[in-house]
């Protein structure tokens, strides 16, 4: 019998440099119990649980028959950056090119993931934060950049703070990329903030690039800000933004970025060599979004908000106190003293083994993650009220 040949694939460094167990680790922990006849309530991946608006569906449903939709389409129709370009301009106040100055992406992840390449050059520094998603690691990692963690402390309200960053980083550093409201922290910042990164990004020469994903589902009448709102943003970055959390449409993949049309057009041309653009039923669909009725991504937060408010108020009643979030999807909490202050990933999973609640371990977004976890609001507020009961009953909170 011929011995099985070994195979000559070696693992590449920056998939080595990537490697995150974290979250696989858990995914494998919830698969094993809900094999085992576990009720698991997943309070972790952040994937919106409620359907697009009726309209929305109505559109992508009549494009799906137009049999024209079905070959390669390439760069994003004119019609969706016009629907960008009027929507911006009617929340925000903030005047785009449609042609120049917005990019249709398949998510704002996508865009993200490939901005490295565009904008950077192997060795350069990217500054990302920490705690921070993920992919604002691993794009400028599967690039060739260089990171440097931005350390977001409680303290200084989950900002960063440029003082302290070394003067030897600024001189090497060619991006900084922020989020507000943010993931995981579901930290905000004013538009007095963003002024300062406009005049530091100005003075220091470098591309920023902002993650709004998250700008409409804010709690309490908060309103925030675009980065790009700032005299002076549009010559120095960017702002990517997504109808996934906004319209619910993560599954459909389609988002923008916006800003400064040499970083769009590199982008772009990025874009152009590794894929074919949005599929056209998708465009139609968030064409419809953008364009229609807004009540619905009201009721989409008040939704939310409601659940923040069973979960935040029902956990501090049981022992856990931590912040009520004025936006996002997710809830960042300390571990509390009264399980000892383990490890969050050793938390976690014990919180799992006791109670069947899926939550993210804060190291998964960072060193200084390390003591918190996300909690994401993505389950009724039947389903809220229950993991209330389960974390009470648990021991581990109070």
């Amino acid at each position: 019998m011929t011995a099985p040949s070994r195979s000559p694939f070696v693992k590449p460094d920056r998939l080595k440099t990537l490697a995150n167990g974290v979250f696989a680790e858990m995914d494998a922990a919830s698969r094993k119990a809900r094999a085992a006849g576990v009720d698991v309530i997943n309070l972790s991946i952040g994937s919106p649980d409620r359907a697009p608006a009726p309209h929305v569906i109505e559109r992508l449903s009549a494009a799906v028959h137009d049999l024209g939709f079905y070959g390669y389409p390439m760069a994003a129709q004119p019609r969706f950056h016009e629907a960008v370009a009027k929507w911006y301009k009617a929340r925000f106040g903030v005047d785009l090119d449609p042609g120049a100055e917005i990019l249709g992406i398949s998510g704002s992840q996508d865009g993200l993931a490939h901005l490295a390449l565009a904008v950077t050059n192997p060795g350069d520094i990217v500054l990302v934060p920490d705690p921070g998603y993920p992919i604002y690691s691993a794009g400028p990692v599967m690039a060739g950049a260089v990171l440097y963690p931005v350390p977001l402390t409680e303290e200084n309200g989950y900002l960063p703070d440029f003082d302290a960053i070394p003067e030897d980083i600024w001189r090497r550093a060619k991006v900084i990329l922020l989020n507000y409201p943010s993931n995981p922290l579901a930290a905000t910042a004013d538009l007095a903030f963003f002024q300062r990164v406009v005049e530091v990004a100005h003075r220091r020469r470098m591309v920023v690039v902002h993650d709004a994903a998250y700008s409409e589902l804010t709690f309490d009448g908060y309103r925030p800000p675009s980065f790009l709102q700032v005299p002076g943003a549009k010559e120095v970055g960017i702002e990517f933004n997504s109808l996934s959390k906004t319209f619910n449409m993560a599954g459909c993949r389609i988002g923008y970025a916006m800003g400064n049309p040499e970083v769009i057009k590199a982008l772009g041309e990025v874009k152009g060599h590794l894929d074919f653009g949005i599929f056209r039923p998708v465009q139609e669909a968030a064409i419809a979004a953008l364009e229609g009725p807004q009540e619905w991504v009201r009721e989409n937060a008040a939704t939310y908000q409601r659940r923040r408010d069973i979960l935040v108020d029902g956990l501090a009643a049981a022992g856990w106190k931590m912040p009520k979030p004025k936006a996002t999807m997710f809830c960042w909490a300390p571990i509390p003293e009264t399980a000892g202050r383990p490890d969050s990933m050793r938390f976690a999973l014990r919180l799992l083994e006791k109670t069947g609640i899926v939550i993210v371990p804060g190291i998964g977004f960072g060193e200084r993650g390390e003591g918190y976890a996300r909690l994401a609001l993505v389950q009724s507020e039947e389903r809220m009220a229950e993991a209330v009961q389960r974390f009470a009953a648990s021991g581990m909170i109070g």
